[in-house]
Order: C-alpha cells, then sequence, then structure tokens
C-alpha cells in the first residue's frame, strides 16, 4: 500500500479570472500529467471540461486530477470562483487537506476570493498563497500580501521575492536559499536558471528572510530561544517550523510568479510537498449517530481501519456515471461489495478510476487518503457515506444552501418533456443547490438556485448537453412568510350528514417563533378534551398547511403552535377530523396574527474605481440597498451593502456600464427580512393576478 505520508489532497480556489485553472494547467504541465497545456481564454484547459465552462472561461464543477511531483502524489481540485458555484467549493473543502489560495496580482484580494477564504477558514484548511500574474500591467506583489493582512485578516508568510514587475517580471528569489529563480522568455517552465540575488535586492531579501525566520521559529520554544542568543537554525528546522505552522493555520506560506508564463511554478509545487499536510495530518472526520449527533468516534485515516468514505460529487459525463469518493479509512478492491448508510442499501463496486480531468486511469484497488471515482453506482447522492457491510458508520454529512432564485421552464414540444425529465434527474443528483418542482396549478417546471448565472447554465445545459428546445420565463424571488403577533383562537371542524361524521374543536395559541426556527408544535391540554392520540393529528394539519401561506401562497417560516384545549365527540371524532380542524384553524388565524410577507436579502460585495464611487452607492440606494462598509484600497473602493435580490436581477451588466466595464461583485443569501408595505402588495397583487388569469 502507498505511504499516506506522501499524499497531498489540495484545492486551488479564488477570484473568477484570478488563474486558477491556469495554475491547474501549469502543475499538470510540470508533473508530466499533460503535454500541451490549455489555455482558459482558448476554451482549451483540461480541468475546464464541460462546454459551458470552456465557452465562458470560468470554473463550473470541481475536477479532481491526480497527479506526482517529487515522488509524492498530488491529487488536485480546481474549484469555481463564481460566488453562484460557491456550493463546490463548499463541497471540494470538505474533503480536502490543503489548498492553495490563488490572487490576481492586480486585482489582489476580490470579493469572491474574500467568500471562498471565509469558507476555508471554517472548513480549518492549511493553505499556500500564490500571488499570480506579476507579469501584468499594475500588479504589485507588495500590496496583495498586505490586502492578505488588512482584508483578510491573514498572517502571510512571505517565502519569495519578485525580480522585476509588470512585463519586467522575469523570475523570484527564494529567501530561504538566498538563490534567484530566472526564466527565459520561451514560456517553457524548464528553461530558468539559478543566480545569485541581484545586487539591488540583497538588502529587501535579508529583511523578508530575518521576518520569515522570526515568524517560524515561534513554533518551536528551543529554536527561537536560540534563534534569540544569535544562533540561525538549519534551513531543516525553519522547514519544519514552518510545516508545522501552515498545518496550524498560524500563516500561509506566501509565493508568487505567472502561470500563464510559466514563471515561479515549481516552487508553489515543492511547497505543496513541503509544507501542506498529508492526510494523517488533519484532524479525522467525526462520525455521526441516527439523529446527527457526533459519537465521539471518528474515521482513522489509516488502511489498518475497515472501509469509509464520503461521495461528494455525482457526475454524468461521456464515460457514465461517476461518482466521486474520498476514503478516509481503509481500502477498497473492485468487486466489493459497500454499504450506502443513508440508503440502507448495497451496492457492488464495478469500476474504479483515477481522474485525469477529462480522462482516466482504472483501477484494481485504493486506499485511505484517495480522491477516486466509482462508476456506475445507482443510489447514491452528494454527502452519502459508503463503508464495510459489516461495520455501518455514517460520515458528517454536507449541508447545502437552499435556493432563493427560480425560473419556470416549459419544453415546446411533447417529445422534450421526456428528455427534460430525464435530464433533471441527472442534474439534481449532480448540483445537490440545484431544486426542481412542479408548479401544480400550471404544470410548468420549476428550476430552483443561488443565482442568475448559476440558472442561466442550468437552463445552458438543457438546451445544448441534453437537445431539449425550451420556453423559459423570468427570474422569481423565493418570498416567503410569516407572522408578527401573537393570538389564542378556536376552531371546530364539524360535519354530519348522514352515517359517520367528522368532529373535531381545537384551541390554540399562534405566535411568533425565533428566527431559523421553522415550525414548531406543542401541546398543553390535559383532561383529554383532545385525547392525545389526535394531537399528531394536529399538528399534521398545521404542519402541511405551512407551505402555503395565507398572503400569497409561499412557504411560511418561524411559527410555534400550542394546543391547550379542544372538544372531541365519542363517535365522530377520528385524526382526519382533527387534522381538517387544524388546517382550517391556520387558514383562520393566519391573518388575524399579523401576516407578513419576507424577501430574501443578499450580502452584496462590490468592487469599483474610485472616479465611480458615488454613482454605485447612488444605485445600491436606490435598488433598496443598505450600505454596511467602505474600504478603500489602491486600486479601487469596496462597498459591502444588503440588498433585496427581487433588486439585483441583471446587476451585473449595469454595475459594468457605470463603471465603465471595470466594477466586479459578488452576492450570497444573508437572510429573509419583512418586505415595505408597498413591496409586498404589488408582490400579493401579481401573484393574485396570475392564479386568477390561470397562469
Amino acid at each position: 500500500m502507498a505511504d499516506l505520508s506522501k499524499y497531498r489532497n489540495i484545492g486551488i480556489f479564488a477570484h473568477v479570472d484570478a488563474g486558477k485553472t491556469t495554475t491547474t494547467e501549469r502543475i499538470l504541465k510540470l508533473t508530466g500529467q499533460i503535454h500541451k497545456t490549455g489555455e482558459v481564454h482558448d476554451g482549451e484547459s483540461t480541468t475546464d471540461f464541460m462546454e459551458q465552462e470552456a465557452e465562458r472561461g470560468i470554473t463550473i464543477q470541481s475536477a479532481a486530477v491526480s497527479c506526482f511531483w517529487n515522488d509524492h502524489r498530488l491529487n488536485v481540485i480546481d474549484t469555481p470562483g463564481h460566488v453562484d458555484f460557491t456550493v463546490e467549493v463548499y463541497r471540494s473543502l470538505k474533503v480536502l487537506d490543503g489548498g492553495i489560495g490563488v490572487f490576481c496580482g492586480s486585482g489582489g484580494v476580490e470579493p469572491q476570493s474574500e467568500t471562498n477564504w471565509r469558507y476555508a477558514n471554517e472548513s480549518e484548511v492549511s493553505r499556500l498563497i500564490f500571488v499570480n500574474k506579476l507579469d501584468r500591467m499594475g500588479a504589485d506583489f507588495y500590496n496583495v500580501v498586505d490586502q492578505v493582512k488588512n482584508v483578510l485578516g491573514a498572517t502571510p508568510l512571505v517565502m519569495v521575492l519578485p525580480i522585476g514587475r509588470e512585463d519586467e517580471f522575469v523570475g523570484v528569489v527564494d529567501l530561504l536559499s538566498r538563490k534567484a529563480y530566472v526564466w527565459d522568455d520561451t514560456g517553457l517552465p524548464e528553461n530558468y536558471e539559478i543566480t545569485d540575488v541581484p545586487a539591488d535586492m540583497v538588502d529587501d531579501v535579508e529583511q523578508y528572510r530575518e521576518e520569515l525566520i522570526e515568524t517560524a521559529v515561534e513554533q518551536d520554544d528551543d529554536l527561537m530561544e536560540a534563534y534569540m542568543e544569535g544562533e540561525e537554525p538549519s534551513i531543516e528546522d525553519i522547514k519544519r517550523c514552518i510545516r508545522k505552522g501552515t498545518r496550524d493555520i498560524a500563516f500561509f506560506p506566501t509565493f508568487c510568479g505567472s502561470a500563464f508564463k510559466n514563471k515561479g511554478m515549481q516552487l508553489i509545487l515543492d511547497a505543496v510537498v513541503d509544507y501542506l499536510p498529508a492526510p494523517t495530518e488533519v484532524d479525522p472526520q467525526p462520525l455521526m449517530d441516527e439523529n446527527g449527533e457526533e459519537t465521539g468516534e471518528h474515521a482513522i485515516v489509516s488502511t489498518d481501519e475497515t472501509f469509509k468514505a464520503l461521495a461528494f460529487k455525482i457526475m454524468d459525463d461521456r464515460f457514465g456515471a461517476l461518482t466521486f469518493v474520498r476514503i478516509y479509512s481503509g481500502k477498497l478492491n473492485k468487486g466489493d461489495t459497500i454499504l450506502n448508510s443513508f440508503t440502507g442499501k448495497t451496492e457492488r463496486v464495478g469500476r474504479m478510476v483515477e481522474m485525469q480531468a477529462d480522462d482516466r486511469n482504472e483501477l484494481t484497488s485504493a486506499q485511505a487518503g484517495d480522491i477516486i471515482a466509482i462508476v456506475g453506482m445507482k443510489n447514491v447522492q452528494t454527502g452519502h457515506t459508503l463503508c464495510d457491510p459489516k461495520h455501518q458508520v455514517t460520515l458528517e454529512p454536507m449541508v447545502f444552501p437552499t435556493p432563493v432564485i427560480s425560473i419556470a421552464v416549459s419544453p415546446k414540444d411533447k417529445g422534450g418533456s421526456e428528455k427534460m425529465g430525464i435530464a433533471i434527474g441527472k442534474m439534481v443528483a449532480e448540483d445537490p443547490s440545484f431544486q426542481v418542482e412542479t408548479d401544480e396549478e400550471t404544470g410548468e417546471t420549476i428550476l430552483k438556485g443561488m443565482g442568475e448565472l448559476h440558472l442561466d447554465i442550468k437552463v445552458d445545459i438543457l438546451k445544448r448537453t441534453y437537445g431539449v428546445d425550451l420556453t423559459v420565463g423570468a427570474p422569481q424571488v423565493a418570498y416567503r412568510e410569516t407572522i408578527t403577533q401573537a393570538i389564542e383562537d378556536s376552531y371546530t371542524h364539524k360535519k354530519q350528514s348522514g352515517g359517520s361524521g367528522q368532529f373535531g374543536k381545537i384551541d390554540y395559541r399562534i405566535k411568533p417563533g425565533e428566527a431559523g426556527s421553522g415550525f414548531k408544535f406543542n401541546s398543553v391540554v390535559v383532561g383529554g378534551n383532545v385525547p392525545k392520540e389526535f394531537w399528531p393529528a394536529v399538528e399534521k394539519g398545521f404542519a402541511s398547511m405551512m407551505e402555503n401561506g395565507v398572503l400569497a401562497g409561499f412557504p411560511t417560516l418561524d411559527v410555534e403552535v400550542e394546543l391547550f384545549d379542544g372538544g372531541f365527540h365519542a363517535v365522530d371524532s377520528s385524526a382526519i377530523a382533527f387534522e381538517i380542524a387544524a388546517k382550517g384553524a391556520f387558514r383562520q388565524s393566519m391573518p388575524k396574527a399579523g401576516a407578513q410577507l419576507l424577501e430574501p436579502i443578499m450580502n452584496v460585495d462590490v468592487f469599483t474605481p474610485d472616479d465611480h464611487v458615488g454613482d454605485v452607492i447612488g444605485d445600491l440606494n436606490r435598488r433598496r440597498g443598505m450600505i454596511k462598509d467602505q474600504q478603500a484600497g489602491v486600486t479601487g473602493v469596496r462597498i459591502k451593502a444588503d440588498v433585496p435580490l427581487s433588486e439585483m436581477f441583471g446587476y451585473i451588466g449595469h454595475l459594468r456600464t457605470i463603471t465603465s466595464g471595470r466594477g466586479q461583485f459578488s452576492m450570497e443569501f444573508a437572510q429573509y427580512a419583512p418586505c415595505p408595505t408597498n413591496v409586498a402588495d404589488e408582490v400579493i397583487a401579481k401573484v393574485k393576478a396570475e392564479k386568477e388569469a390561470g397562469k
């Protein structure tokens, strides 16, 4: 079995266009995985193998690629940078042991890079930093290092200094070895020479080297004491301290270069091997019980343990259905039978493959630490645990955000319906943040997602990948309803028309619940006025009505119901009678309890050049935005605001117009908040009109 200390499971993440995919391409080229590097702007890159990715030049799905460097296996995941696809970033972070945060040398810490960095912090993933595109106009390594400190609140550990600026950038000085790596103009990564530090950089190199050692030796008290007394540690000791500090997320070793020009990439690969943790050096995954609580046991990363793995991605490609899994414990052999602890069903492993982006190597076995794909699994979904049938366990599942935007689609011809149904089934399995339902009144298919681009690409996949000719409706906001007042009320359901009748009387209190608490039911009935066997029916009746609020039929949030009294009939009362009574009570009492419409509010992060700040803030105010923060940077201003989602449709086009194409933004769901009365009236009137028109 392979030596786990020589495994590195890493992700590459950043803002859109910071150069993640190009960085991955160069890693693959250097490690001998591909012979001709594809360029993102030509739509040729290895990890961007979906048609929509190649065309838009952004990475949508996390492609897993295996390669080797210095006798170490690197499993590399290239993650998307666009905020609509953060579910892919989250999903990747779940199975990684380390990462490389790529920042643009001129753009610096951009909105989406901050979001991804926050996710990585929450997942406690060790990272290196690579400041890319130093050959670009306006690129400034030292400025980006300052932004990492001030914007991200992180501690960058500068490992190299750039030689030359912008189009005169030729290489880097490695601070530890005090050697300069200088590339020629051929663009070939192997065409470099190692020379002495340029004379005009000697002072800077010594200053930064001293800071590097001072920070590193803080990880070892004995070394720090010796260093304070004037004894410089060995390179091996410094590297050991850097490795420990990186693993403990005390700091982030920071490199720079130009992935596109193939400058500086070898040092990043060396750093992955030297400083990022092996699978055995990260905290093991907790095991959960049937209630989702931690048992106190863990999936120890070892080949001696029983088999435990997490399915983190489902993908349908030209090779068939692929289930990507991270193996945490044990071994897996071709032909083994494994248990899905979520479904209770077993499946036989027919084929296993190691992925090379859009290519694959057949495997006969895999072990703890591996990221592989299993071909043709039937009942597995993202987040499911796969394990040894004789030792059933459950790993911590993945939790995905609720969609906030929807569109209605319908095929233009009857033949398209069946095709669309099959396609959507596959797409939902692949992307847990993409949900689909059918509008019972109109029969339309409703696609729900995380943002406009997310749904645009889903429609594109239906049209082009699956050949479904669609009619697409306008985007719709996922409104919600709630109540604002506590009331006490009574409702009687009575039906007696020959034969056995129906009777159920309930006295109840309804009050607003805490934000995010959902629906809660409690019964304090004493004396048997509502027999205990009917309480679940009352709860079921109220709960079933929460999906259709009284204002406009939107789901109702955060309501508490307490049943305190009622009445029953020895013959005519039944569970169904009390369920109907609860449904009638909901319709009767919700308007009395101050029913209110809620709208999704988004955290919006806008970057704009200085001379357009006034236009951008004015525009956000017109969109009912609440400005929370402004941060002046070297290249512009970052504005953070809370803005209703309904006001953000088409925003990217408008932002580019008012900033002469230089503005950028990201947004993610923050919370639901009450709609202003005029907006609520408009939404309710629109829903009513659509129902009357039979739309």
